[in-house]
């Protein structure tokens, strides 16, 4: 699998909030690259071309960084925005290399029709699994076409590539399909009807009998 995206990096030798708002007004954005048991290497980016990057969730990049001879392979695996701006505040990334296996957390997206008139609740969003790092599914699928009031999808009936392995126990449920939920009527607000009828049968009578 080809990267997501390919980047050019400046390391850096200025730390601190203020060099990080230093970096950002100048359109670069401050990450850092660790992994392997090498030393942290901290970096900056450019700011535009990050940012559309990490549209992807699980973004391998493909790094030129300064200096360096040979680019290298780069999972995002935390990303700070700005709560308000569309900008990114910082990026971890994770070295990697091909054929290496990575932990992720890969969305679960429903498909498919459920029984007319049921509920459906999604217990799990997300499935952490052992992928390799340069070949992780974008998304699993989960089918409940067809299934009726009281069926459930768990973690086991999810179809996953070869190579990729579930972290998270099979019998976790992912989806239940319910039955509706119906209103009863208490009976106190029963009761409460049956009295305002007698009232008003009252009162009508008593008109009857005026005239």
């Amino acid at each position: 699998m080809a990267a997501d995206a390919q980047l050019s990096a400046q390391t850096r030798t200025e730390f601190g909030k203020g060099a990080s708002r230093r970096l950002r007004r100048d359109g670069a954005t401050p990450a850092v690259l660790y992994g392997h048991g090498a030393e942290p290497v901290h970096l900056a980016l450019p700011a535009q071309e990050t940012f559309l990057a990490l549209r992807t969730t699980n973004a391998l990049l493909e790094i030129n960084v300064e200096g360096e001879k040979k680019p290298v392979l780069a999972l995002v695996k935390q990303v700070q925005r700005n709560p308000i701006r569309p900008v990114i505040e910082h990026v971890d990334l994770l070295l990697v290399r091909e054929g290496e296996k990575v932990q992720v957390e890969v969305s679960l997206v429903v498909v498919g029709e459920a029984e007319r008139g049921s509920l459906l609740n999604q217990d799990l969003q997300t499935l952490t699994v052992m992928a390799p790092a340069t070949d992780i599914p974008t998304e699993f699928e989960v089918s409940v076409e067809g299934l009726e009031i009281g069926a459930q999808v768990l973690v086991s009936d999810v179809k996953l590539p070869e190579g990729v392995e579930s972290m998270v126990e099979p019998e976790t449920l992912i989806v239940s399909i319910n039955a509706p939920i119906v209103e009863e009527e208490t009976d106190e607000a029963a009761e409460g009807e049956e009295g305002a009828e007698g009232e008003g049968s009252s009162d009508a009578e008593g008109d009857d009998s005026e005239e």
